[in-house]
């Protein structure tokens, strides 16, 4: 996948010659794409550089507005740059077929329903690729968020593998985890028609405001997973010295004990 494609090149080009009106950039990239949320934000953008060139001493305040607006547009344009300068594979693969990827489907794999570490492994395998199979529908911070957390219950799975803790209670939430609460937000927000992400619902949210804290949610409960995890190494340790300093530290000391008082 790359980004340098000649419709890419064309529109940087064109950003290049008609680079004094840079702060409406994110206002067009958000018309083109019927994008409320960064229409609105281009449209903050267009007006302070409006403002400042026309409204305020140039040389002054106005041309530091203006100019900050530029500044911010160009940010914003580059963050937004899945939307205007999309990845292509590149055009002697699809010819060759150098690249091959297998759709993945929005239900889980039968593997998925075995128990224990291997069910759990390929659940998280299956969503994991969902994710990135879809990451072009998801907003970038929650795409990132998702990752994070995709890492991090992977961290715990793999721990689960190598010794188990054997703890009901943390292997329900751990399943629960991987089997339901993160693939069913992922599911639930492709479910969604894309021209719809940005439209409020009753509760006054939008679909990627919704996405954004549930997956926050999901990751502030992975670290704490995590943390549980990584405490019980020591607390075992220290359970275990107790048994053995129990069990066999009077024989030690009575081992060298010759009876001389």
């Amino acid at each position: 996948m790359s980004r340098l494609t000649l419709g890419n090149v064309i529109k940087v080009g064109a950003v290049v010659v008609f680079f004094p009106l840079l702060a409406y950039l994110v206002l067009l990239i958000g018309g083109v794409k019927k994008k409320l949320r960064v229409v609105l934000e281009g449209l903050l953008y267009a007006a302070g550089f409006t403002a400042g060139i026309f409204a305020l001493d140039v040389i002054g305040v106005g041309g530091l507005l203006a100019l900050a607006s530029m500044g911010a547009s160009g940010v914003r344009a580059w963050h937004l740059r899945d939307l205007w300068l999309p990845a292509r594979r590149r055009w002697w693969h699809r010819f060759t077929g150098a690249e091959s990827h297998e759709l993945v489907t929005t239900s889980p794999p039968p593997e998925a329903a075995l128990e224990g570490t291997d069910g759990r492994a390929a659940a998280l395998s299956w969503v994991g690729a969902l994710g990135q199979q879809s990451r072009m529908r998801l907003p970038s911070n929650a795409y990132v968020t998702f990752q994070r957390t995709l890492r991090t219950l992977g961290a715990v799975v793999e721990a689960e593998r190598r010794e188990p803790s054997r703890d009901a209670r943390f292997e329900y939430e751990l399943d629960a985890m991987v089997r339901e609460y993160l693939p069913g937000v992922l599911r639930g927000y492709l479910a969604i028609p894309p021209n719809m992400v940005e439209t409020r619902q009753p509760n006054g949210r939008t679909p990627n405001e919704e996405l954004a804290e549930q997956l926050q949610l999901l990751a502030g409960q992975a670290e704490a997973l995590h943390a549980s995890r990584q405490s019980r190494v020591p607390a075992q340790l220290t359970t275990t010295g107790n048994f053995l300093r129990e069990k066999y530290g009077n024989l030690h000391k009575e081992a060298f004990d010759f009876g001389v008082k």
